[in-house]
């Protein structure tokens, strides 16, 4: 890649994400309100479906936990402990389609898109949960299976960088074609169990008319989570006249810019589901906050 598409906040890098992992551990939220109610669910030592150990009865205990093979096999009462491990798994689903390859300042849409994927994916597997990706594209989605520890956060960088270059790519050569954003996350509900978090970064552009079906199906089994990655307001852009390209590809120039500055909400309702705006032209660190405070960090039990 060479030219206007390897400039930063163009081009996606493997080592700005693999950096982000100091920014997402060493967030402060003070500055930013949380956004959303509650935290990650995950899945900590307790009663759970996995049997840690076999021990003899003792009153109190609950009868429903009696082992009946230990029980015959010695002849004295013996109950199972159960535990669960902290197994969160997540989905970062990251748009790449040809709406997202633009941007006014900082980044990208795309690359702001990616950077907040990671921030995420930093805090889940340092937690001892597992990510995945799915990076969405004008072609064949690229997919990552769902790893634990910093090994599986990198695959998931090494995803998200290839299928962005391959994107990137694929708009140099013409090709502006975007499927339906409902229609690429069909096979989302597939790629991981029952209980796993969907964490969805997209602009929502061209959702396709079944966009809030495929979420409330996907919300039976799974919890979908999603951040709308908004551009900056006309109305924040220096005043001028823009040259722009139409869909059908004709060519205009437009006077944009001068007017006044619109407050932004950190909340808006996409298909029904409630999304944390988060803005390309932020700073990661402000992201961060602003992740953190939204979805805050599971602690340890």
């Amino acid at each position: 890649m060479s030219g206007a598409l390897d400039a930063p906040g163009v081009a996606l890098r493997s080592d700005a994400l693999i950096a982000l992992r100091r920014v997402a551990l060493n967030a402060d939220i003070s500055p930013v309100l949380a956004a959303l109610p509650g935290g990650f669910a995950t899945r900590r030592k307790g009663h759970g479906l996995e049997v840690a150990d076999m021990r003899e009865y003792v009153a109190g205990d609950d009868i429903r936990h009696l082992d009946r093979g230990t029980t015959a096999r010695t002849g004295r009462l013996h109950v199972r402990q159960f535990q669960e491990e902290r197994d969160r798994i997540s989905l970062l689903i990251a748009d790449f389609r040809p709406s997202m390859l633009w941007g006014m300042r900082r980044a990208f849409r795309s690359v702001a898109a990616a950077e907040a994927l990671s921030l995420i994916g930093w805090n889940i597997v340092e937690s001892g949960g597992r990510v995945g990706l799915m990076a969405l594209s004008a072609g064949a989605p690229v997919i990552v299976p769902a790893r634990g520890r910093s090994r599986g956060m990198l695959d998931v960088i090494g995803g998200m960088v290839q299928a962005h270059d391959t994107a990137l790519h694929a708009m140099q050569a013409g090709v502006t074609d975007e499927p339906p954003l409902a229609q690429a996350l069909s096979r989302a509900g597939r790629l991981v169990p029952s209980g796993a978090e969907l964490m969805i970064a997209s602009g929502f552009d061209t959702p396709g008319t079944d966009l809030a079906d495929r979420l409330t199906s996907l919300a039976r089994r799974r919890t979908p989570r999603l951040l709308l990655i908004a551009g900056d307001d006309v109305a924040q852009m220096p005043r001028g006249r823009y040259p722009i390209r139409l869909a059908d590809g004709r060519r205009l120039r437009v006077a944009l810019g001068g007017g006044m500055q619109t407050s932004q909400t950190p909340l808006q309702k996409i298909a029904g589901q409630t999304a944390l705006v988060l803005r390309a032209s932020d700073p990661v660190e402000h992201m961060a906050r602003q992740i953190l405070a939204a979805f805050p960090a599971e602690q340890a039990a």
